[in-house]
Formats: structure tokens, C-alpha cells, sequence
């Protein structure tokens, strides 16, 4: 696959966090070549000049400011909300290892997100760091589902991965994101990591843009029988599946003693965060 590769400039890898638990997120690269068919992040290509498909351009950012780690004293930093910083090109330019060397000194919550086993060529590294967490995205154990939805690496590969971070002393999340009603086997998924995972993260699938007919076309071909409860829950917008799932998770997840967070309410919690900044300005 021809992937649009460039290097671009940017003033500071620092940007302010919209997202509810984190202050800061730093984004090492544009664009992401796992091109998820349900990412979000596609937006991104409205403040680019990119005409390619998502998933097939990536630009490389440089920066020359360092990092002002003593900006970070006491924040919680998220690496990465709109690529992933270990994409393969990653394993070329080396941004994010560069960028992780300057955070091991910071006094701050470091939080690294990703679907790649890359980040194990950084472990050594990552050891050094005392306020981390690393999470792995895991939806399914169907790598065939898993393979028509992303390019990451596979689901068995990730569990290889935070097993080893696991057995080093990280603190490992299990993202399992998106929830897709009716097929991610989400207990089955909690079974089979509960001894290697320190946290769970639970998100919902959520359709929007030029990404919601394509999803909802691939599961009319490849689950038609979930064709109508698809439609009651992103065409009739009808909650009960969430909420009930919600209930679900809080339950099994008490009896089983797991520290979890459910971020299906997206919007309630990024509200409450910026009605906080706002008391505390």
C-alpha cells in the first residue's frame, strides 16, 4: 500500500487536552496508518492539505522546542488521542521514543495508548518511567473482525505485549474500544486478560461523518442479523443497549474486584471537565 509520507514542523508537541482524563495529549505523528474504519480522528483531515484516504498518509512531526517537562509538574499527559505514536513508521523516525526519553525525567501521569507491539522495543525505557500506564486497544478476539476493522497488529500479539509489560512492572490498561453491540465478546475478552491487566477501559462505538454508512454497510454484509438493532441504536438513536451494557460491566467487573472506567458517556464527562476548569479559573 502506497503510503503520502512528509515531515512538517511544529512549534511545540504540547496541546491542551479536551479529553476528560487527561491535561495535556501530545500527538507525535498526523494521520495513522492502522486506519481504523471506525476512527474518529479522521476529522483530522480537514486541517491538512491531504486528498489520500485516511489511513493512507502519515506526516512526521518535528520539533526543535524541547519538551518543558517542568510545565508538566503534577499533570496527566496521553500519548496519543488522533494517530498512534508506535504506527509502523514509528519504527523509521523514532519521534516518539525521542519524545518518551524526555518524559522519563517529568513529574507527571504519562499515558500511552496504542494497537502495536512496537512499544516493546521502548520497554526498557518505559521501566524507567514511575507514573505510567500503557493501554492496548482490544475489541475483539476475533482477529478476523479485527483485521476488516484495523492494521494493527493482531489481537494475539497484543496480548503478548501487555503480558511482557505486565511482567516488567507497567501498569497495563485494557482499552477495549469500540464496543461493537452484539459482537465484541466483552466478557469472554475480561476472562482471558483479568491476570495480565491492571485497569480496564470500556468505550462505546460511536458513528458519525463519512465512517457511519460504511460501518453500518459492513455489518448489513457481514452480520445481517444485527441489521435492525443497528439501526434502533445509530439510526433511532435508542440507548437501551449502552445503558444496559453499562450495568453489565459495573456488575461483573465489582465481582471480579477489577479497577475498570466507563467512558460510554463521552460528552457528560468532558462537560463536567470543562465546568471544573472553569470553577477552578
Amino acid at each position: 500500500m502506497d503510503i503520502a509520507v512528509q515531515r512538517i514542523n511544529t512549534k511545540d508537541y504540547l496541546t491542551r487536552s479536551n479529553l476528560p482524563a487527561s491535561d495535556y495529549v501530545i500527538n507525535p505523528y498526523v494521520g495513522c496508518t492502522h486506519a481504523c474504519k471506525y476512527c474518529y480522528a479522521r476529522f483530522m483531515k480537514r486541517f491538512t492539505a491531504h486528498r489520500e484516504e485516511w489511513g493512507k498518509f502519515i506526516d512526521v512531526k518535528e520539533c526543535e522546542k524541547p519538551i518543558d517537562i517542568k510545565r508538566l509538574k503534577g499533570k496527566s499527559v496521553f500519548m496519543s488521542s488522533v494517530t498512534d505514536c508506535y504506527n509502523p513508521y514509528e519504527e523509521k523516525y523514532g519521534i516518539t521514543r525521542k519524545i518518551v526519553e524526555r518524559l522519563v525525567d517529568a513529574d507527571c501521569q504519562l499515558t500511552i495508548a496504542t494497537k502495536s507491539t512496537l512499544i516493546l522495543r521502548d520497554i526498557e525505557l518505559l521501566k524507567k518511567i514511575s507514573n505510567l500506564k500503557v493501554a492496548f486497544s482490544i475489541n475483539t478476539l476475533n482477529d478476523a473482525f479485527r483485521a476488516d476493522m484495523d492494521k494493527g497488529s493482531s489481537i494475539q500479539d497484543r496480548i503478548h505485549a501487555i503480558t511482557r509489560l505486565h511482567q516488567a512492572g507497567i501498569h497495563t490498561v485494557l482499552f477495549m474500544s469500540p464496543i461493537f453491540p452484539y459482537i465484541t465478546e466483552w466478557k469472554d475478552i475480561i476472562d482471558s486478560t483479568k491476570e495480565i491487566v491492571c485497569e480496564y477501559w470500556f468505550e462505546n462505538l460511536n458513528l458519525r461523518g463519512e465512517y457511519k454508512s460504511s460501518i453500518l454497510s459492513y455489518i448489513d454484509r457481514n452480520y445481517p442479523d444485527l441489521k435492525e438493532k443497528y439501526a434502533a441504536i445509530y439510526l433511532k438513536k435508542d440507548n437501551t443497549y449502552w445503558s444496559e451494557l453499562a450495568d453489565l460491566l459495573k456488575t461483573y467487573c465489582d465481582a471480579l474486584g477489577l479497577d475498570y472506567v466507563n467512558y460510554f458517556y463521552h460528552k457528560k464527562l468532558v462537560g463536567e471537565k470543562l465546568k471544573d476548569q472553569e470553577f477552578l479559573d
